[in-house]
């Protein structure tokens, strides 16, 4: 005879000491276990995560432990090379090639420039005359045109339009051929010798080169004491590049004074 027992009565027999001996409970039927359900390879396991009710949350995005910040990533080799090359400099004009065969010039006989002036007007503190050598000036007719009307305004300024005694000696590009210019730096010093200026006025690069035989820029020839034939000389830009560069026109007119400011010592000295 067996003890049928529900779990209630058996937690109470349990609560006063008494033990209860029953017989294990049947195992599962082989067959029950044959006959069960094959789970489905592909399904997945389901967990508290995607069971029903429960909100679906994707799983966190796993993260490298060896990731690097984006600016940490070494950039590539090429750009790396790049980066660390200097600027590279804006090019700067490239100096004439030894050898350049320069412009073959004609020096022109000077000529008086203002030949009606009246001596007994002319200021002392001018000196005894004045020569100009300048290759930016019509040979024939050389206050005409825009170089010289330029230059005749720079003279009058000077006060040298009441000076009769003020020459210019144009030098004129000729066809290949023109004189050499050791024979023109001949020329101009006996031109200098006969009229005996007080100042030689030398306009521009070209004149400065056969004149004073100096390749210097004129920058450099601007600054420095000269002298043709026993003169002083005094070496400034041309009209012609004065009317390319008005903002050269202050530093011209600051050369002329210094011409003047000489002529005038040497006058005061005698």
């Amino acid at each position: 005879m067996s003890l049928h027992l529900d779990a209630r009565q058996r937690a109470m027999l349990q609560e006063m000491g008494v033990t209860v001996w029953a017989p294990a409970e049947p195992t599962a039927n082989a067959t029950t276990t044959a006959i069960a359900p094959v789970a489905d390879p592909a399904a997945r396991p389901t967990d508290a995560r995607t069971a029903p009710g429960h909100s679906q949350v994707p799983p966190p995005m796993p993260v490298a432990t060896n990731a690097r910040p984006p600016s940490a990533i070494p950039a590539p080799p090429t750009a790396r090379a790049a980066a660390a090359a200097p600027r590279a400099r804006a090019p700067t004009p490239a100096a004439p090639a030894a050898g350049q065969v320069m412009p073959a010039l004609k020096l022109h006989a000077p000529q008086a420039l203002y030949p009606t002036a009246d001596p007994a007007k002319t200021p002392a503190e001018l000196g005894g005359g004045w020569l100009i050598v300048t290759e930016s000036v019509n040979a024939s007719e050389p206050l005409q045109g825009d170089a010289g009307r330029l230059l005749d305004n720079m003279l009058r300024a000077m006060r040298l339009h009441q000076h009769p005694r003020v020459f210019v000696a144009a030098l004129e590009r000729a066809l290949p051929g023109g004189e050499a210019d050791d024979a023109i730096a001949t020329t101009l010093t006996d031109v200098v010798q006969s009229l005996q200026p007080a100042m030689v006025l030398v306009l521009g690069h070209i004149a400065a080169r056969v004149a004073l035989s100096r390749t210097e820029p004129l920058g450099r020839l601007r600054a420095g004491p000269h002298a043709l034939a026993g003169c002083p000389a005094v070496v400034t830009y041309d009209p012609a590049f004065l009317l390319r560069s008005q903002d050269a026109k202050a530093a011209a007119w600051a050369d002329l004074c210094h011409a003047l400011a000489l002529v005038r010592a040497a006058c005061a000295g005698t």
